[in-house]
């Protein structure tokens, strides 16, 4: 059975508290597992968490501040001592590729794993496969960053009652699905489209014209939300989001799932985040994320 499910294993900002580790969220699609942000204390994370190196396909880093990117070295370690099968991928921003190769070879260890890298350096699909487009989508922070997206490709839903209609039946609905027509009948009368599920994944940014178009439609966004909106000075010199940007960016691009994520240390009552991105507008679901929770993926519309 396919599992679509975030898996949060940290979400402090610059400084770990006693209840929040560094960043680190993982993405279950289908059969693949692609790990966002890992930050100091991911690989403890992980486990605290049941996920193991073998679950990791692609590993997506934003940026390289040191919350977000710190925990590379033993994530990386670790898939090569679990001899993991099967080739992982690794994107980050192409200017930070000395810090990714630092990080890769912290320390000396036995390479078993073939790490394949492919930096980011422009807007746009970095990978197309069966299941998934992701993107890439450049933000606004004080060193570069990019955001990612994750578009499923559009089905179709079959639909029983024009199927009856025309006749068709058992293994003949297969048929049509497979070759686009039977006996004259094509498959979009029978069918209408059904729409792939978007996710996408904003940290370290200010409000610009990349966090709009990554959370454009999406069925699950996950955002940094750094600051309340009384620090919104704060959060714009350093390049942050509010709560309150984050829930209006959410509104405004129809997100159906927000995630709220990334806190200053500053702040103790996290039901304020919530109530701030409720009062900007946003009526979909919401979620204030807490280290080691699980969130699933909204069903398709």
């Amino acid at each position: 059975m396919s599992v679509r499910e975030l898996v949060v294993l940290g979400t402090a900002s610059q400084v770990p508290t006693r209840h929040r580790n560094h960043n680190g969220y993982l993405l279950r699609w289908d059969g693949e597992g692609i790990l966002f942000d890992p930050g100091e204390g991911t690989q403890r994370q992980m486990l605290r968490a049941g996920v193991a190196a073998h679950d990791l396909h692609r590993i997506c880093v934003t940026h390289f501040h040191g919350d977000h990117s710190l925990g590379l070295a033993g994530v990386i370690q670790r898939i090569n001592l679990d001899q993991v099968p099967h080739r992982i991928t690794a994107h980050y921003p192409k200017s930070g590729r000395r810090f990714f190769e630092r990080l890769r070879y912290a320390t000396a260890y036995r390479e078993t794993v073939s790490l394949t890298e492919a930096p980011v350096d422009a807007d746009g699909p970095l990978a197309v496969t069966p299941a998934y487009t992701l993107q890439a989508r450049r933000l606004s922070h004080p060193v570069e960053s990019y955001g990612y997206r994750i578009i499923e490709p559009d089905g179709r839903r079959m639909l029983p009652e024009r199927l009856a209609a025309h006749g068709i039946e058992g293994p003949d609905v297969g048929r049509i699905q497979r070759e686009g027509s039977l006996g004259g009948v094509s498959l979009e009368e029978v069918s209408e489209v059904r729409r792939g599920q978007r996710f996408a994944f904003v940290m370290d940014t200010r409000l610009c014209d990349g966090v709009h178009a990554l959370a454009d439609g999406c069925d699950m966004l996950v955002i940094e939300s750094t600051f309340l909106d009384e620090d919104a000075r704060l959060a714009d010199e350093h390049g942050h989001l509010t709560a309150g940007q984050a829930g209006r960016v959410a509104e405004e691009a129809g997100v159906r799932h927000l995630v709220l994520t990334h806190f200053s240390q500053r702040y103790t009552e996290p039901d304020e985040f919530e109530r701030q991105a409720r009062a900007a507008g946003f009526q979909g679901e919401l979620t204030v994320a807490h280290d080691l929770m699980r969130v699933p993926v909204p069903k398709r519309r």
